[in-house]
């Protein structure tokens, strides 16, 4: 009997053995607890991109540059493409936000001018002479005044992943030289679609026209307008010196850009890829604001070639213009706000 048992011991011994040997093993590392998205692990996706401006623009480009990072570091499983001229909003910029906004497009590179439109407060950085020099720019955009605005955008239903730079804008025109705000006097201007421009230009004495960056071209061709103002980058890639013989360097208006992304799409993705997105927007924001900058003088330079008669300013004539803007400072300090407004000066 004894004998018996110790047999029967010794049998269940071994099939304890046995059925330990065979228990899969336990899950590890990146398998553990569920698969986790690092490397080819990303989900595959195709996300739409949206420009204003022209593919040779630093806008456009740094929109390029953005995509292609995410692609380097989802191994190809993210594709952002990128549709330049506002492609597809029919060259309605607004309406470029708004298709932000409603998920139409995923992504887009928008001027805080455009964005205006939603709410003035966006006006603030555009005011004039508020922010006068790229230091000045740097500091606001990357401290708390950055950080408001950034707050504000989220609450439109935009994610904003970073701050492009469309830069300072200067005015042009087939008129006349601009030297003081009397040379501007009844000069058909078009600008984009903030009211604080609107406002801008009348206290100056210009006609200020509202009209979609898509159909400035043809217009100045044709002569229903006189002038128009942007920074010099957009001047150049969109040819603008073919129908302009003056521009102005006042550096009037600093003009920047929000890299935005759908909210909802963007708290859809996991910390991981919204950690990729971000990252390399920022290094894309970074490059396309100093793009922007190194061509600055290249692109003056193209300008004055192409025989454009180029005036500049000294500290004394621009204190000329701004006092004629004051009451326009006095408004928009109710619209846009007190607090925020000296956040910027």
């Amino acid at each position: 009997m004894k004998k018996a048992l110790s047999l029967l011991l010794v049998f269940m011994l071994l099939v304890s053995l046995m059925v330990g040997c065979s228990k899969p093993a336990e899950p590890t590392g990146d398998t553990a607890g569920g698969t986790e998205e690092k490397g080819n692990d990303f989900p595959t996706m195709t996300l739409r991109m949206s420009t204003t401006t022209a593919e040779t623009s630093p806008w456009t480009k740094g929109a390029q540059k953005f995509a292609e990072l995410v692609s380097e570091r989802t191994d190809g499983k993210v594709t952002i493409n990128v549709f330049p001229n506002e492609q597809l909003s029919n060259g309605n910029q607004p309406g470029g936000i708004e298709q932000l906004q409603n998920g139409v497009t995923d992504l887009s590179y928008h001027s805080t001018i455009i964005y205006s439109v939603l709410d003035p407060k966006y006006s603030v950085i555009s005011m004039p002479w508020i922010l006068p020099n790229n230091d000045e720019v740097d500091a606001a955009l990357n401290g708390a005044p950055g950080e408001a605005i950034k707050q504000l955008t989220r609450e439109k239903g935009i994610e904003p992943l970073a701050f492009g730079e469309n830069g300072f804008r200067q005015v042009t025109n087939s008129k006349k030289a601009i030297s003081s705000p009397q040379d501007m006097g009844g000069m058909k201007i078009r600008i984009p679609a903030m009211q604080m421009y609107t406002d801008l230009y009348k206290a100056l004495g210009a006609d200020p026209t509202v009209m979609n960056f898509a159909e400035v071209f043809t217009a100045l061709q044709q002569g229903a307008i006189d002038g128009q103002e942007n920074p010099l980058a957009i001047i150049v890639s969109s040819n603008l010196y073919e129908v302009q013989d003056y521009i102005s360097l006042w550096n009037y208006s600093y003009d920047a850009l929000i890299l935005g992304m759908n909210k909802a799409k963007f708290d859809s993705l996991s910390p991981a890829l919204q950690e990729v997105i971000l990252e390399a927007a920022k290094e894309a924001s970074a490059y396309q604001v100093q793009l922007n900058r190194e061509e600055e003088a290249k692109n003056l330079q193209l300008l004055k070639d192409k025989g454009m008669t180029v005036t500049e300013f000294t500290d004394a004539e621009i204190e000329v213009f701004r006092e004629k803007v004051a009451p326009v400072y006095e408004k928009y300090e109710d619209i846009i706000g007190k607090d925020l407004m000296d956040m910027f000066r």
